[in-house]
Parts: C-alpha cells; sequence; structure tokens
C-alpha cells in the first residue's frame, strides 16, 4: 500500500472489530514504541470502555485507526495512527473527520484531545480544525517523558 488513495480506490471508514485488534496493537508498537497501548489494555478498552473505535481501509487493508468516547460532558480523541506507508495521504484526515462528524452528531459541547507536543503534523492538522491549545501536560507521554498539548475545539455555544 503506497501513495494517496486514488479516485477509483475503495475507501472505507468502518468500526473495528475484536478481530482487528492484534492488528491494532502490531501498529502501536511499531508507530508509538515503548509507549504503546498493549494488546490488554487495547482490548480492555475495547471490550469494557465507552471508546469507538474506528478504522480507514484502502483497498482492504487497514490503514490507520482512530480511537474516541463520549462519557457525556467530554468528547475526546484518545488515539489516531496512520501506518507509516500511509502517511500524509489525507488518512489522518479522514479519520479526524469522522471524529468530528460523531461528535456533531452526539451535540457534545466541545471536543478535546492530547498531542506530542512535537508532532508537528498532527498539530498542524489539529489547528486547520480550528482547535485551539488549552495547556501542556509536562511528561504525559511515558516512559519517554514527552509533553502533551492538550486542545480543545468548542462545538456549542
Amino acid at each position: 500500500m503506497t501513495g494517496a488513495p486514488a479516485e477509483d480506490e475503495q475507501v472505507e471508514i468502518r468500526d473495528l472489530t475484536d478481530e482487528d485488534l492484534e492488528w491494532v496493537a502490531q501498529r502501536e508498537h511499531d508507530i508509538f514504541g515503548a509507549s504503546a497501548w498493549s494488546l490488554s489494555l487495547i482490548r480492555e478498552d475495547f471490550t469494557y470502555g465507552f471508546s469507538r473505535w474506528r478504522g480507514l481501509e484502502v483497498e482492504g487493508l487497514l490503514a490507520g485507526y482512530a480511537v474516541y468516547g463520549y462519557e457525556g460532558d467530554a468528547f475526546h480523541l484518545m488515539n489516531l495512527a496512520v501506518v507509516p506507508e500511509m502517511r500524509r495521504q489525507g488518512v489522518a484526515r479522514r479519520l479526524f473527520e469522522d471524529f468530528l462528524a460523531e461528535a456533531q452528531r452526539l451535540q457534545a459541547p466541545d471536543a478535546w484531545l492530547e498531542v506530542a507536543t512535537i508532532n508537528r503534523g498532527a498539530l498542524a492538522l489539529y489547528r486547520a480544525y480550528g482547535f485551539e491549545d488549552v495547556r501542556v501536560r509536562p511528561r504525559y507521554y511515558q516512559p519517554e517523558g514527552l509533553d502533551a498539548l492538550v486542545m480543545r475545539k468548542r462545538l456549542r455555544c
């Protein structure tokens, strides 16, 4: 899977299933290294959490995933990841738009996320959709000790 999804390629965003979780855990390890979510944590959140797990497929192969949830007062993007060979091809944008559409559908007042302060690509994407900086959480991402920027977009006044 290389290059941007072409006009004639089949692209689908779908809910992930239990059968996808090992794939997610491997991508977590490949993408996030030591701070990756473990398969047991993924399974627990998938089974018992208040999360929605979404994947974007190109020609039947998963290219990225997003995890988000709404617990009554906060609609929160918990994770968004794209396989390296599909980065800068619109996969993150499509998953992020799916997240925002769900927030609107649920009439959430705000959408929230955290992002590593060194992740310039993600910061640019989120800011392009109107997310504003709220505060920095020092050493949020462990074990690397990377700072996270908390961002919010008001969806309703």
